[in-house]
Order: structure tokens, then sequence, then C-alpha cells
């Protein structure tokens, strides 16, 4: 790999504990998104290189998520109060990383860090290699921020990244599908996600766990049948009864798919695209039946064994593609569940990356391989049995014109779904952006 290409290693000899070693930290991770990784995977990355306390590698997760959220804006505040674009791009991240906690307060009305703080501690972590020559540099412009803080908003804000912080096409796009409510999608997208816990109803009943959860100090809400917001999150290692696999971590918009499969017990059930398994586990949850999840990726299918031992249930786990036929042994299945590729773009809260890494022909790309397997899982499907069609998707090519065009090529009976779920951030209602349409196959 050449030097131009290479993405410099996390090395610090900064404080662990230290705002500074925090910022340096996320400016790698943010570094590595730039480049085209995924947040999760550019985290990892970084946090596998030092090794640091779990209350430093915190930090960094959470300036890195927070940077994706005021990307936008960041990146036309560095290029307003520069000349030309700081290199190398770990530079460039640290700035954006820091500005993020300069940008707006929090709900409490107060910065996460004093601003002078943390433009002392980023000039810091600019102190190590390979940023050193860029202190003043990192210094100079961080302070004209906090002078000049409210006319330079306000002339970010003009251009349409900086002031809704999503890309141009995007903003565009959802202009175009949603034009009453693009608004509220779209800072439903920039809100933090809830925890969102499914109660497993082989164990207990949701009332119970509600109760158990007030006994251990944690209140919350109910969103669903089996579906709770904690309003406080806390780690999953905190969370009652979740070793022993009472609950688990899924949205609320998520939990709708193992009701709408109208499962009986002995059904043969196909989970296509099932990793990390959130989807099996319900699904076995709620009826006592044969379930088959596939996904063609080795390293996400451990997610689902996982999962599964946890929740102390069986699955039949293989690796397969569901746009072909090479794994199926041609017995048909009673119900199939099809959650299929998609640009993510209604789960944006929990993946803010998402928008900074998709491209505008993405969802072309994604709606040809996501019809593909659709038409391949239909004819595994026996005479009156029903598939869901799944995505976590807002662009209506993904989700609605997808199903109408699904239901014409294949004659199937399209069955009451909710459709299109968008983003919603209340108490009552809290959940992502998901799409479903149910269909069953016609006897022959």
């Amino acid at each position: 790999m050449s030097k131009k290409n290479r993405i410099d290693r996390f090395r610090s000899t900064l404080p662990t504990d230290s705002l500074g070693f925090a910022l340096l930290g996320a400016a790698h991770v943010v570094s590595r998104v730039e480049s085209g990784t995924a947040l999760p995977i550019a985290l990892s990355s970084v946090l596998e290189q030092t090794a640091m306390p779990a209350q430093a590698a915190g930090a960094i997760q959470d300036i890195a998520y927070r940077c994706m959220r005021h990307l936008g804006l960041s990146r036309t505040l560095v290029r307003l109060m520069t000349q030309k674009q700081p290199e190398p791009k770990t530079l460039r991240a640290l700035l954006y990383c820091t500005l993020s906690l300069l940008i707006e307060p929090e709900e409490s009305g107060h910065f996460p860090y004093a601003p002078f703080t943390a433009v002392n501690q980023s000039v810091a972590a600019a102190s190590s290699p390979p940023l050193s020559h860029s202190k003043g540099m990192v210094n100079a412009i961080l302070r004209r921020f906090l002078r000049e803080r409210d006319t330079l908003l306000a002339q970010a804000k003009k251009e349409t990244e900086a002031a809704w912080n999503y890309p141009a096409w995007w903003v565009r796009n959802m202009v175009a599908a949603y034009p009453e409510n693009w608004e509220i999608i779209l800072k439903a997208g920039d809100t933090m996600p809830p925890l969102t816990l499914r109660v497993n109803s082989r164990k207990l009943s949701t009332e119970m766990y509600l109760e158990q959860l007030a006994k251990a100090g944690l209140n919350a809400d109910q969103v669903g049948p089996c579906a709770v917001v904690l309003k406080t999150p806390v780690p999953v290692s905190h969370i009652p009864g979740f070793t022993e696999g009472q609950v688990s971590v899924q949205d609320a918009a998520a939990q709708h798919a193992a009701p709408l499969l109208d499962l009986k017990s002995g059904m043969r059930v196909l989970d296509a695209c099932a990793a990390p398994g959130g989807k099996t586990g319900h699904i076995l949850e709620t009826a006592d039946v044969q379930v088959l999840a596939l996904d063609k990726d080795a390293i996400r299918l451990e997610r689902i064994r996982e999962n599964m031992q946890r929740l102390q249930l069986q699955a039949d786990i293989r690796q397969g593609d569901a746009a072909k036929t090479d794994w199926w042994d041609g017995n048909p299945f009673d119900r199939i569940l099809a959650d299929v590729p998609c640009t993510a773009s209604g789960i944006v809260r929990r993946h803010p990356d998402i928008r900074w890494l998709r491209r505008e022909t993405d969802k072309d790309q994604l709606t040809t391989l996501s019809a593909q397997i659709l038409d391949n899982l239909w004819q595994m499907l026996r005479p009156d049995g029903k598939l869901l069609f799944v995505t976590c998707s807002v662009w209506p090519e993904e989700s609605e014109m997808q199903a109408t065009a699904f239901a014409l090529r294949n004659r199937a009976r399209r069955l009451p779904a909710p459709g299109q779920l968008l983003p919603a951030t209340d108490h009552k209602s809290n959940h992502d952006g998901f799409f479903y349409a149910l269909f069953q196959k016609q006897s022959s």
C-alpha cells in the first residue's frame, strides 16, 4: 500500500482519560469513514489498535457518531475557514470531530464539553504524529470559530448539505418523495436512537418485564406488544434478563415482521438475508416452527448463532445467496421472510454514516438485486404460502414501487400490511423507517 493511500495508525502519548485522546481516536475513525469504510468497522479497527479502558473507547465512539450527524456542516465550516483543504485526512477529521462538539448544545442547554476545553484538547491531539506540524492551524481555525460562531454558522447553512447534514442529492430525493413531511424525516434521522427491547414472550409477558425494569430502577415506555424503550440507555450487560434471553435489542418497527407472518406450529419458515438474527429469534419466540436462517456472509452468520445460543433457540443456520438456488433442497416453505438488501435509508439515526457512504445510484442497483431475490424466493414458496417483503428504507423505489412491480410480475395476492413506516421519535411510537408488504401465492 502506498504512503499516499495508507491510513495512519492510531497512536498517541495522550492520557487515555483525556478528551484529546478521544478526539484523536475519533478522528482516525472518521477519516476511515471518509475513505469508504462503514462506521462500525472503522470504529472496531481503531479500538483494536490501542489498549484503552472502556470509558475511553466509549468517548471515541460517542464523538465519532456525533461527528457523522454534523459532518455536512463541519465540512462546510472548515472550507469557509481555510484557503485550501487541510491534509492529511486525519487532520480534517480532527477538525470535524471538534467542531461537532462546538456547533450546538445538548438538550440540557449545555455543550458536551466546555468550548475552550474542546479547543485546547484538540490542539493537544494535534501534537501527536503525524499531525504535530498542524497545532497552530488547528488552534487558529477553532478559535476563529468560537469568535465568529454565529456568522459562520449562518453563512454555512446557506448550503443544503450544511443546513441538513445530508448530501444534497439525499435532500433533493426526500423532498420529491415526501413533499409534505420531508423535513420531519430528515430531522428524525439526526436524533439519538432509542434503546428498544423485544420481550421474549416465551419467557415472560411485557407487563412482567416492565415491573422487572422498575425494580432495577430503569424507566421504560411500551411502544409495541413486546417492545419497550428504555428512557435512559444502558449497556446490554446492565439490562435485566438480557443474558438469560428474556429480552433482545430490536427496534420497534423491526418487531412487526414475525407477527405479520401468521405463523402456525410445525410450519417450515425461511428467513432470508437473516443476519444478525433479530427477526429469526422473534419468529422462534412466536411459534414452534422450523426455521432456516440464510445469509451469504459467513462472518455475520456467527451473529445469528450467538443470538440463538443466548435465546436458547434452535434454527438451521446456513450460508447461501438468496438470489440463487444452490442451497435449497427443493422442499417449499410455508412462510418466507425476505428482508432484502437496501440503502438502509430508514435507519440513519442508528447508522449516521450511511448517508455519507451511499451514492445516488445505489437505489437503482439495490432495487435490481432485491427484485432478483424476491422473484427467486417466490418459487420456493408453497401454494397458499405467504412471503413478507421487508426493507429498512424510506425510498419508494425500494419499497412501494418494488412491491407493486413484484405483485404484477408474479400475480401475487397482496394482503394487509403496514406498508411504509416513516421514522417516528415520540414516546408512544419511537421507531426507525421500515416497509412491509405481505403476499400470498395463489393455488394453481
